[in-house]
């Protein structure tokens, strides 16, 4: 089996690429490294099963080629981060939206299978938590420009179920909710690897907004997992998955574990989301997934717990600052 990974040097993407290469797949990755790294696919270069070109998925003709030559698309190449979708709205929507459009063209004229990750910010401003998959989406107004981000993965989404039903294109739309691990950059704001280096650099610790927020985090081989099977079952084709974690924790709360871990001496300190971010940010008070579909079809069981978790991405850090 042979898979093309789009975003292979990615965060999710490396550990995708390394976890079908353990399986025997062979493995096709393009990456433009905006927001990926070669550093994460280093330790995978001398297998001879991985081949990797650094270049856009906008370039049709050398996607073509790649497309053809796979069995199954895995389409994780995306902006990514609040603090990129803030400042970049334009490469948001064009990378999303475009880069999807093309993926799905070419796929559909030779039928091969494809995965889309999508996100939990599809949900948007929606009190109804947990979220399930067939709930109505609640986006905030166009002048937030956070929303440019969820509403260029709902329109990839139903791009994509759009090809499903009128080309017969084999399609598997997954959600994914903060995904978290090792080599996850703070960069773009992720907000574990940031908090970890404030707290070993006994930095203030900072929380944006009062930290109450609720999030997720499912570690990224459980993520990976669930991804692989998916693309395995053939009863997910067709549908959209919710992907994320069980334990509900508060930012405020999650610091505070990251604070204690890494026996650290730094304060907690709040920073306003408009001093953060910019005056019009939007953030949602709890998001937290129903993943009761996913358990159902394609056997997702996230057992890793929060402090585990933390504990992997600290030991990462510490060796590798």
């Amino acid at each position: 089996m042979r898979a093309l990974i789009t975003g292979g040097a990615g965060f999710i993407g490396s550990y995708l690429a390394e976890a079908l290469l353990d399986k025997g797949w062979k493995v096709s990755i393009i990456d433009d490294l905006s927001t990926g790294s070669i550093k994460n696919i280093e330790h995978l270069k001398p297998n001879p099963n991985l081949d990797y070109t650094i270049d856009t998925i906008m370039n049709i003709p050398l996607m073509a080629e790649l497309v053809d030559r796979a069995d199954c698309i895995f389409h994780l190449a995306a902006t990514v981060g609040v603090r990129l979708i803030v400042e970049s709205p334009v490469r948001t929507i064009e990378t999303n939206i475009k880069g999807t459009e093309i993926i799905l063209e070419l796929a559909a004229k030779k039928k091969k299978k494809i995965l889309i990750t999508s996100s939990s910010e599809v949900y948007g401003k929606s009190n109804k938590v947990p979220f399930r998959e067939d709930d109505d989406i609640v986006l905030g107004p166009t002048i937030r420009a956070r929303w440019s981000y969820a509403c260029s993965k709902a329109i990839d989404e139903f791009l994509a179920l759009a090809y499903y039903r009128e080309r017969k294109l084999p399609v598997i739309i997954c959600r994914l909710f903060n995904t978290v691990g090792p080599r996850q950059t703070g960069a773009y704001g992720m907000v574990i690897p940031r908090l970890v280096r404030q707290a070993l650099k006994n930095e203030p610790i900072t929380v944006y907004g009062d930290g109450s927020q609720t999030r997720t985090f499912t570690d990224v081989h459980e993520v990976v997992w669930a991804l692989r099977h998916a693309v395995l079952e053939t009863g997910a084709e067709g549908e959209v998955f919710n992907i994320g974690g069980t334990e509900e924790i508060s930012i405020l709360n999650l610091a505070k574990m990251v604070k204690s871990l890494t026996e650290s001496d730094s304060e907690i300190k709040f920073i306003p989301f408009d001093e953060a971010y910019d005056k019009n940010f939007e953030d949602m008070g709890r998001r937290a997934p129903d993943i009761e579909k996913a358990r159902r079809i394609i056997g997702f069981n996230p057992q890793c717990r929060m402090e585990d978790i933390l504990r992997k991405i600290i030991h990462h850090i510490k060796n590798n600052s």
